[in-house]
């Protein structure tokens, strides 16, 4: 009887083991990169951790092996050996299957190519839309920047003004492309890392019309706790501000 028991908990912890398979294969190639470290990241809780790691010297090739639980942002990141890059970062929402990144080493993160995930394809979509909003800033950032010494404080403001819309534009314009995208799993990390500062009653719209699988995920849940975390602090700064 003992030796049967051994068996099965031998067998429980085999299956146990086994069970996790690597699901991911990311592939692809940094032109023009000839020695240097290649490094697939992510956030574990709020530490941004290295989970593998390739070595490159001479071709430009990597292959990285990965065993996701569900779609989920990850990060490639390269370190070169003899000199530092200020664009040394590609942020992409890994899917179970084979994808592929194709970039340069002195537009690492600019030039990147993703294929493979539907949620990074509908990242991009978003990305040329927020684009906009940032362009659009800059401008009036150069505006304010041209201002004369002596100019009136009205047109300071008035281009303060700008900004303020802009931003609140920028904020609905990305719940309405979650809303539109609600049946993946970018919807609500877009609600989540581009505009956490809007209304709740706005977080909830969107929380709401999530399905379950979406409300499961990693972002969803992390919506959730938001939702609820602003709740019980919004209420906490109305309380203070009056008194």
């Amino acid at each position: 009887m003992r030796f049967l028991i051994s068996v099965f908990i031998a067998f429980l912890f085999f299956t146990g083991c086994t069970s996790k398979t690597e699901n991911l294969t990311l592939s692809g190639t940094v032109k023009g990169l000839k020695k240097g470290t290649l490094y697939l990241q992510k956030f574990e809780d709020t530490l941004l951790i290295s989970v593998d790691s390739v070595h490159i010297d001479g071709k430009s090739d990597f292959v990285f092996r990965e065993q996701l639980d569900e779609p989920e942002i990850y990060y490639l990141y390269v370190q070169l050996k003899d000199a530092s890059l200020q664009d040394d970062l590609i942020t992409f929402f890994a899917e179970e299957g084979t994808m592929t990144i194709h970039t340069v080493i002195d537009e690492f993160g600019n030039r990147a190519r993703i294929t493979g995930s539907k949620n990074d394809s509908i990242l991009r979509v978003y990305d040329k839309l927020k684009q906009r909003f940032i362009t659009r800033n800059l401008e009036l950032i150069e505006e304010r920047l041209k201002l004369k010494s002596g100019s009136p404080d009205s047109l300071k403001i008035a281009i303060e003004l700008q900004q303020q819309r802009l931003l609140s534009n920028k904020y609905y314009t990305t719940v309405n492309f979650a809303i539109n995208h609600k049946d993946f799993e970018v919807a609500p990390y877009l609600v989540l890392s581009e505009a956490a500062e809007v209304q709740v009653k706005y977080l909830d719209t969107v929380y709401n019309v999530l399905p379950q699988k979406i409300k499961d995920s990693k972002y969803g849940r992390e919506l959730e706790s938001f939702i609820q975390f602003r709740r019980e602090n919004d209420s906490l700064e109305f309380v203070n501000s009056i008194d």
